[in-house]
């Protein structure tokens, strides 16, 4: 697990999916807070590198630094608020690609498991059936592979790693990642969680919008 001081995010190119006057959705690399952290060493985050071409980009919601993916900002104090209402209100549809250990079965199913933060292992999150807030994500299995399951995943409740502490309970932790899977680190170099589309409504016209980004694994 990397610690605050070897915070090496990647110094790729800023990739914008869609701009106009009110959003902008980029996809976020793996490696790369959404948001700075404490102290001056984990200032670099994608908020910042958006505001650095569109500086009016206003936070909206959040990926974890080591998920990939699709992540949308407003450019207007309204677009916020009104994306933010549809975050809060569970109207977007958020679904993600993972790679997880094992073969993953049956083919397809949900996950309702309440979590919660564990307080001995912060940031770590833990399954927890007396103080746990409801969680549920489904799941369906894209293909098999050599000890591993490639899987899409769309949660239905937006907790603090749902996706990762579902799949870890269900006994097929993500590979490569440095939290839940710290010894599968090595081999694949990065957490195979990817944010693969997301569904909203423009917040200018209600349109239902459609944002796609193919994962790199």
């Amino acid at each position: 697990m990397s610690t605050g001081t070897d915070y090496t995010p990647p110094q790729t190119p800023l990739d914008v999916l869609h701009e106009d006057s009110d959003i902008v959705v980029v996809n976020k690399p793996a490696g790369l807070l959404s948001v700075p952290g404490r102290g001056e060493h984990l200032s670099d985050c994608l908020l910042a590198r958006v505001q650095v071409a569109f500086p009016t980009a206003l936070l909206v919601h959040r990926l974890d630094r080591d998920t990939s993916g699709v992540m949308v900002f407003g450019l207007t104090p309204h677009a916020q608020r009104h994306l933010s209402m549809q975050f809060e209100k569970r109207s977007t549809k958020k679904t993600y690609v993972a790679r997880v250990s094992g073969r993953l079965e049956p083919k397809t199913g949900t996950v309702d498991l309440p979590l919660i933060v564990d307080w001995l292992n912060r940031p770590l999150q833990m399954v927890c059936h007396e103080t746990g807030k409801p969680s549920v994500t489904d799941w369906r299995v894209v293909k098999y592979g050599a000890g591993e399951t490639r899987v899409r995943l769309t949660p239905r409740t937006g907790r603090t790693h749902q996706l990762r502490v579902h799949m870890l309970a269900m006994g097929h932790p993500m590979l490569g990642d440095p939290l839940y899977a710290p010894e599968t680190m090595d081999q694949y170099g990065r957490l195979m969680l990817h944010s693969e589309e997301l569904r909203l409504k423009h917040p200018e016209n209600e349109k239902s919008m459609k944002f796609r980004a193919k994962a790199e694994f």
